[in-house]
Order: C-alpha cells, then structure tokens, then sequence
C-alpha cells in the first residue's frame, strides 16, 4: 500500500484547453505541459491509494446531485502578492463551482480537508514564473473569453513524472444513468433536487 496524489477538477473543453496550456508554456510556465487546462473543486491531496474506491463512489455522489450549467471565462486576473499566480476569471458557473468543490470536500466524506485560501473558481495560465512574465500573461489574456455547458468533472493522479493524468469522468445525474447504457438508451433527465 503507498499514496497517491489526486485532484478533482472541471476540465475546460476543446479548443479552449489546448489554446490556453499553449499559452502558459509561451509564458514560460514550466508545469503547463503536464496540467490540463482546468478549474480546481479539490487541489492536489495526498491519499492512501486504498481509499481510491471509496473517494469514487463520493464523487459518483455528489455528481448525481449536480445539473449542467454554463461556464464562461471572461478576462484575467491574480493572486499576487499574496500567491504568485495570473489567472483567466471565472465570470459565469462560479458558484456552482463554489457548491460543487464544498460536496467534494465536505466534513463526512472521504477527501475532507481544509484549503490554504479561500475558494475563488479561476483558470490558472502561469504560476510561479519571473514577474515580467506573470505581467504579459495577465495583459496578453485580458481579452480571453470562452463558454461552454458544464455537465461533469474529473479525478485525476499525479504520476511519479509531475503529470497529471485523468482517472475517471463523472457525469452530473451520472447515478441514474446504467453504465453500460449506450448513449442512445440514457434517460437524460437530472435528478430535481
């Protein structure tokens, strides 16, 4: 038995994702290449990696409760100097991102834990690199914009490499829908809760 190191996030859709990793490696960001493109409900977390089933059948929880929303990312913003981080804003999604990353981490189940800084939904575009840098990333995205409907999230392990890897997608209403279903028999509705 060893650890693992996992997170839980939305991943930002194609083209968006690959434009916006592309843009943090141009900036120089070292761990772009092995981040996808993403917004964090649980940041990265150290587990016993027997607790892997019993974190899956949380989250295939918590999916079911959730509904579609839209997402739209709207201009940029940063954590610094508190963090030194340039972000894309989250202008539209954000409070379900805010509930969403509160069931995954909440106090009952399998990953509670408490977060360094409050909650503030966002797609990260450089972290950590030299301020001129973290400067032309948060002037050259200023005008990013980019939406899309939410209908999920992902776990993913972070490999001995630094790379994260997706593990498993779960679909919101994903407990009502068998899993060998073919996509033409699922019965689309959400649960109403």
């Amino acid at each position: 038995m060893g650890t693992v190191t996992i997170g839980v996030s939305i991943a930002v859709p194609e083209p968006h994702g690959s434009l916006l990793q592309e843009r943090r490696a141009g900036f120089g960001d070292p761990a772009a290449s092995g981040i996808p493109t993403h917004v964090t409900l649980l940041p990265p977390t150290e587990i016993e990696d027997s607790a892997l089933p019993a974190i899956e059948a949380h989250l295939v929880e918590v999916a079911s409760t959730g509904r579609p929303f839209p997402m739209r990312l709207c201009g940029t913003g940063t954590f610094r100097p508190l963090s030194p981080v340039v972000f894309v804003q989250v202008v539209e999604g954000a409070e379900a991102c805010a509930w969403l990353q509160k069931q995954v981490r909440d106090a009952s189940g399998p990953v509670a834990r408490e977060l360094q800084f409050p909650y503030h939904p966002h797609v990260t575009v450089a972290h950590g690199i030299e301020d001129e840098a973290m400067d032309r990333a948060y002037e050259e995205l200023s005008g990013y914009e980019a939406e899309w409907p939410c209908s999920g999230f992902a776990l993913y392990e972070q490999g001995a490499d630094g790379v994260w890897r997706k593990l498993r997608e779960f679909a919101f209403g994903s407990a009502v829908v068998p899993p060998q279903a073919c996509a033409s028999e699922r019965d689309t509705t959400l649960p109403t809760r």
